[in-house]
């Protein structure tokens, strides 16, 4: 919030703010609350501010990333839940990070994406039909 209220004043036409969310924003996770509710919020967020902007043609979007491998994965969860992160996607891994920033390329990009605004992306590793 504080940065885009920052930034939008020195942004012209044709600019795109693209949110971090995640997947778990869109769907909640019960061992995940507080996560789950403030990724909530920047999807909220992102959707809202995009109808405050489109009169400036500022386009706002957000990536919705599902499990992404970082090297603090080791470092926040036991060595069995390392083994499985990311089993549950239709995938059956976690994401690297070059596959989820081509998604942030994409919606920054007024070539690709100028008619795309208050979406919100998720990249999951795939539909589950659940």
């Amino acid at each position: 919030f504080h940065m885009c209220q920052e930034a939008v004043p020195h942004m012209k036409s044709g600019a795109a703010i693209v949110n971090n969310g995640s997947v778990t924003g869109l769907q909640g996770n019960k061992a995940l609350l507080d996560y789950s509710m403030t990724k909530g919020g920047i999807h909220a967020f992102t959707r809202s501010l995009s109808t405050h902007l489109l009169p400036r043609g500022i386009r706002v979007n957000a990536v919705a990333p599902g499990p992404v491998w970082t090297p603090l994965n080791p470092a926040d969860k036991e060595a069995d839940d390392v083994a499985t992160f990311g089993s549950q996607t239709p995938m059956k891994r976690p994401a690297q990070p070059e596959e989820i920033a081509p998604a942030f390329v994409f919606l920054a990009s007024s070539q690709m994406s100028s008619y795309i605004t208050g979406e919100i992306l998720p990249v999951i590793g795939g539909y589950s039909g659940g």
